[in-house]
């Protein structure tokens, strides 16, 4: 029985202790984790716990970064800058960033704040124009022979226009293409086998033209290379992967006096040639193609690609380094307090064309290349490189709110304390910046500073002491040897001129009249024709001064003859006009009228005219004397004078 009360007892209590044991644990668990979405109060308990045992973590807002476009005709530009959320400001607000198609003035440059950037560098236009282009790389010939042969032999007229014509006589095979100085677009250009024709005032850049390029297909090209500059102090240039292949539309044949005038076919520049009907827009066939699209056939035609392209890379960085002495000045002079980020940048397009040795050569650099997507491929093209350069630029890494409390600050300090130096500013330091560049540089190249351009550049940095003004007395010694050239070529012209002009003739007088008048051959010189200018005295000629005497006694003969300054003096005495001054200066005349009148009122019954008329035959002796050169002309105007005296 025990053994069976046993038995049974033990499910039981098995089984009563385990709904115990369920019912305990039920109630432990609701009193250990209780359940939110049923208790509300609960809930809100467990959350402020919560927020109370994490971390605050504060989101930071993005900062804004402001861009200026006002001077910017591109839309590409609009385009990438809305893709980077950047915010489209006026000139006159608080931009970060300025893009400008115009070069800047120093003046705009010193207006500029410490966190401001804008995509020109002030001086740049040393090498963007393409007379001081030429100007530059003929004085870094002078001073390196050797490294600068990368370009045509050039002249800036009218300065150089009497070396110009010197080595025409010499190399009487070569033509030359002209330029305006400050030209774009294929404006203005023009090829000559002669430089006779060229005017002295002419300002115009001269370069013996490249009469064997390197073809493709037969047609002449080019390429424009985008080249970006970050830092002049130190430099860093970056050249970008990707760029332009730019074709004629004619068939090249060396120039001469048939084709010289076809512009289609000398000229790549896609503003000219895209008149043309035989424009292709095909991106492998076309009138414009990539620089990759060149890379490819190349390699095709069994052609060291790297080579050619190291010798580009080394073409662009000597044309940048002959303007850095410029560079480097201006900047440091415009932006003394820039301690942050740099204040410039500048996207050059640099166009180089290649010879039939595929030796490239510098044609000219342009410091605002053209933007516009006409053709699919520009778009490509363009859309990437403004990406990567925005990129590069980490436009929102300067806080401008806080630059600006801290110029607020240096302000009020220095009105209260008076000058502070900034120890901040003493030492530029743009590491974070240059490492910010290597990491988004995208598709540009560093091709300066490298591991070897130290040693392979750094001579050409030591331009000279005073680089920078060392040529002013140079070019101040050409200026005036041009303008004395130049006067002589004017003076020549005149003369010339003045032979091709037909002389006046002059009516013949006869002997009987006046000899005296009549000069001799001798003194008959021909005047050249020429322009005088008033403000100059001038050389007196005899014959001329001796002339204008004998007319002044002639035209003092007539006066007195015709007794005009009596006629003047009674009139203006008879309508009461006449000063007191003047009356008793005149009152001669007035003694002979009166005398007049008296014999006539005691001789009215006779005239007297036969003494009048001898007494006028012995003025006119008297006259003869004093002006033997009157001639029949005073003898008719006294016969006239006796007529009138008579009929009175």
């Amino acid at each position: 029985m025990h053994g069976d009360n046993s038995r049974s007892s033990l499910p039981f209590q098995d089984g009563t202790d385990g709904s115990d044991s369920s019912a305990y644990s039920d109630k432990s668990s609701k009193l250990r984790f209780p359940d939110i979405n049923q208790n509300d109060a609960l809930n809100k308990n467990f959350k402020k716990e919560i927020a109370q045992l994490t971390p605050t973590v504060k989101k930071r807002k993005k900062r804004k970064v402001s861009v200026c476009l006002t001077n910017c005709r591109y839309d590409v530009v609009r385009r990438i800058a809305a893709k980077f959320a950047f915010q489209e400001v006026a000139d006159n607000d608080n931009w970060n960033f300025n893009w400008t198609d115009l070069s800047i003035s120093i003046e705009r440059c010193k207006e500029m704040k410490r966190y401001q950037r804008i995509n020109h560098f002030p001086g740049m236009l040393e090498i963007c124009r393409k007379d001081l282009l030429a100007r530059n790389l003929n004085r870094m010939q002078r001073l390196f022979p050797k490294e600068y042969n990368f370009f045509p032999q050039s002249w800036c007229l009218p300065a150089d226009l009497g070396e110009a014509l010197a080595y025409s006589r010499l190399k009487k095979n070569k033509t030359y293409i002209l330029k305006p100085d400050a030209g774009c677009q294929g404006r203005g250009i023009y090829l000559t086998k002669t430089l006779k024709d060229i005017k002295p005032t002419d300002k115009m850049v001269c370069q013996v033209y490249i009469s064997r390029p390197f073809l493709i297909d037969g047609f002449k090209f080019d390429l424009r290379v985008y080249t970006l500059i970050t830092s002049c102090d130190p430099l860093r240039i970056y050249v970008y992967k990707e760029g332009l292949c730019r074709f004629a539309t004619s068939r090249y044949k060396e120039p001469s006096n048939v084709n010289m005038t076809n512009v289609f076919m000398h000229l790549t520049n896609y503003a000219v040639n895209k008149h043309s009907r035989t424009f292709n827009f095909d991106t492998q066939v076309g009138s414009k193609r990539k620089l990759s699209w060149l890379r490819g056939y190349l390699q095709e035609m069994a052609q060291d690609v790297d080579k050619l392209w190291h010798k580009i890379d080394d073409v662009i960085i000597k044309t940048i380094i002959c303007a850095w002495p410029v560079l480097k000045h201006s900047y440091i002079a415009c932006f003394p307090n820039h301690d942050i980020i740099p204040a410039c940048c500048e996207l050059l397009g640099i166009d180089v064309i290649l010879d039939n040795h595929l030796n490239p050569q510098v044609l000219e650099v342009n410091h605002s290349p053209s933007f516009h997507t006409d053709t699919d491929l520009d778009c490509e093209v363009k859309e990437t490189l403004l990406k990567d350069m925005f990129n590069m630029l980490n436009l929102g890494q300067c806080d401008k709110r806080r630059v600006i409390r801290e110029d607020k600050k240096k302000i009020r300090e220095r009105l209260l304390h008076g000058v502070v130096k900034d120890n901040s500013s003493d030492q530029r330091s743009f590491t974070q910046h240059y490492k910010h560049e290597m990491e988004y540089k995208g598709d540009f190249r560093l091709v300066y500073p490298t591991a070897h351009s130290e040693c392979q550049y750094g001579k050409l940095f030591n331009q000279g002491q005073g680089s920078l003004y060392s040529d002013t007395v140079c070019s101040r010694a050409r200026e005036s040897a041009q303008t004395a050239l130049r006067d002589e070529i004017v003076l020549k012209a005149k003369l010339e001129a003045s032979k091709r002009v037909s002389p006046v003739k002059s009516v013949p007088k006869s002997r009987s009249d006046s000899p005296r008048l009549s000069p001799s051959k001798q003194s008959i010189r021909p005047i050249p024709f020429s322009i005088r200018s008033s403000f100059q005295p001038q050389i007196i000629q005899e014959a001329e001064e001796r002339e204008r005497l004998q007319r002044l006694a002639q035209r003092d003969f007539l006066v007195r003859s015709t007794c005009l300054t009596e006629q003047i003096y009674f009139s203006l005495k008879r309508n009461g006009v006449l000063r007191s001054n003047d009356e008793q200066k005149y009152q001669m005349f007035a003694k002979p009228r009166t005398a007049q009148r008296a014999s006539a009122l005691d001789n009215r019954d006779g005239p007297a005219i036969a003494d009048f008329i001898e007494g006028i035959k012995t003025k006119e002796i008297m006259y003869s004397n004093i002006a033997p050169s009157a001639g029949g002309l005073m003898k008719t105007e006294v016969i006239r004078t006796v007529h009138k005296t008579s009929h009175s």
